[in-house]
């Protein structure tokens, strides 16, 4: 969750709500989602129905109101169930309508936040009952709130901004059954191809939450990740206050700047977002190929662009994975394959990797190669790309809703391999929504 993520405005009422505890009442908040979706869809069933159309169910259940509803639970609870829907909004972006992956994309930054009475019991808890006299000032005003936690800014006496990353309360506990929650959900006709086991990709989720709520680590990995990465002229990563930090709070300095997304506003100069796409473009490279340390949740809150310096400070590294050397290997041979567009090259490392296999139906191999090829424009093109001007991602919504709802997909890759593609496919998004021109041949340079 990158603080560059305003929750809306801090005294909105409608958007601070108790986090819900217990599988009960966890359970009872996506059942009403489900029903909601479930009624909407007969709602605009009998309607078309009554135009003389026939949907398909998938049709049905992916509506702009379905996603609005499935939107606002998801707020309302955070959690696991959230945090699942971020993923879809980025790995669905190819499956799933636009306005479906929109709207959950918009998780990022849309959380419910804690009441005051809640947030104060958290900091009771983790810091003790004169917690308020650790710090000269603390603003009970969030800054971020996000699917596992919230951000607010202190001080300390001796003058030193923080941002303390707070986590709600039972988001940990919960885990577990939300994921089993979510696999109930997985059953609803319409959202998922019928043949489709997700068990390997939910327990991988399930064992990924696990990592992104134990702050303990995620403050390692911090620290780590900026020893690895050094000095750099453009990215810079906060440092981790230990002695402010708990198993549910983590302290670093305060990074001023709003998310990189808003370069698209009017008047950002076409070189500036250049810069930055091509910046962070180059840093997907780095810590892939040469750093082996990948912060996989490309949310665009969790790069935060600093007008005053240029630069963009990097923040939140709950889900970040080492990488092996044959992984690396692996998709260097399929980066290799898909920037010269060898069709069998490309099925050879595909299937290396795990994104296809030799029992796959033949509709299934060819349709990811496919979606493979077409993704792999940009690298194909000698010189600039105009991430502006492209169709691309309307061609792979086509193909990946077409692939993912037609005949014959009973897999997905390797879980590994999900949250790796996914900080590729979020790179390229963050270049397409910048507006971006950049000379992909360039970024990978040497690396292939």
């Amino acid at each position: 969750m990158g603080r560059g993520e305003q929750p809306g405005p801090t005294g909105d009422a409608t958007r601070n709500a108790p986090v819900p505890q217990g599988r009960a009442s966890r359970f009872l908040h996506l059942g009403r989602a489900v029903g909601e979706m479930a009624a909407g869809a007969a709602a605009e069933g009998l309607t078309r129905l009554a135009r003389g159309e026939r949907p398909a169910l998938a049709d049905l259940m992916l509506t702009p109101a379905n996603a609005q509803r499935l939107a606002g639970r998801l707020s309302q609870m955070r959690g696991a169930v959230m945090k699942v829907g971020q993923l879809m909004s980025m790995d669905g972006h190819g499956v799933l309508p636009p306005h479906f992956a929109e709207l959950l994309g918009g998780l990022r930054d849309r959380a419910h936040h804690m009441p005051a009475t809640q947030l104060a019991e958290v900091l009771e808890r983790e810091y003790g009952a004169d917690w308020h006299r650790r710090f000269r000032r603390f603003s009970f005003a969030p800054i971020a709130a996000a699917s596992i936690g919230q951000v607010h800014r202190a001080e300390t006496h001796d003058g030193q901004l923080l941002a303390l990353k707070i986590q709600y309360p039972g988001v940990r506990a919960s885990i577990d059954s939300d994921v089993a929650n979510l696999a109930l959900l997985a059953r609803t006709p319409g959202l998922v191809p019928a043949a489709l086991d997700p068990t390997a990709m939910l327990a991988r989720v399930r064992e990924q939450l696990h990592l992104e709520t134990d702050y303990r680590a995620e403050a390692r990995h911090a620290s780590e990740y900026r020893r690895r990465l050094g000095d750099d002229p453009v990215l810079t990563v906060p440092a981790v206050f230990e002695e402010h930090c708990t198993a549910h709070i983590i302290a670093t300095a305060f990074a001023p700047g709003v998310a990189v997304d808003q370069l698209t506003r009017p008047g950002v100069p076409q070189v500036q977002r250049d810069h930055v796409a091509a910046a962070l473009s180059r840093l997907s490279i780095h810590e892939f190929f040469r750093m082996r340390l990948v912060q996989t949740d490309p949310n665009f809150g969790n790069y935060l662009y600093d007008a005053g310096t240029g630069r963009v400070a990097l923040v939140d590294f709950g889900a970040t994975e080492a990488v092996s050397d044959s992984r690396v290997e692996q998709l260097r041979e399929l980066g290799r394959a898909l920037r010269d567009a060898d069709l069998e090259r490309l099925t050879a490392a595909a299937q290396a990797a795990g994104f296809i296999a030799a029992e796959d139906p033949p509709t299934q191999t060819r349709g990811v190669i496919a979606m493979m090829l077409t993704a792999g424009e940009p690298l194909q093109q000698r010189g600039p790309y105009d991430f502006g001007a492209t169709d691309l991602f309307a061609r792979t919504f086509a193909q990946g809703r077409a692939q993912f709802f037609g005949e014959g997909y009973a897999r997905t890759p390797p879980p590994d391999l999900l949250f790796l593609q996914r900080k590729f496919i979020g790179s390229f998004m963050l270049c397409t929504r910048l507006g971006a021109r950049l000379d992909l041949n360039e970024v990978f340079g040497a690396e292939l």
